[in-house]
């Protein structure tokens, strides 16, 4: 004889009956993860284009004076220091679907 009531067997019993995990053979197999690789090679991009914002340095004394920089040709030429600092730079950005791999030549 059991030592708890019949209606509380009868209880466990029902919610056992719903609640089972189901079968692993029924489970979606997992889905292999996309990997994605680039190469960027923005460096010599940025060679190529490096005269143009020398060439529209002048137009930053038409900007307002809160918005100019002291000297529009040492911002450019900093702008480009940064751009051309890039180079070598490896970005890895994992998800659970996919890794991508991002290297900036």
């Amino acid at each position: 004889m059991p030592a708890y009531p019949r209606a509380v067997s009868r209880f466990a019993e029902a919610v056992t009956e719903g609640s089972l995990p189901p079968s692993p053979r029924l489970a979606a197999p997992p889905r292999p993860r996309t990997v994605v690789r680039l190469w960027l090679p923005l460096t010599p991009l940025f060679l190529l284009l490096s005269p143009f914002p020398l060439l529209l340095a002048p137009l930053a004394w038409l900007a307002p004076p809160a918005l100019r920089p002291g000297n529009p040709y040492a911002a450019a030429l900093a702008l480009g220091r940064l751009l051309l600092s890039l180079g070598g730079t490896i970005v890895h950005v994992d998800t659970a679907d996919a890794l991508i791999s991002l290297r900036i030549l």
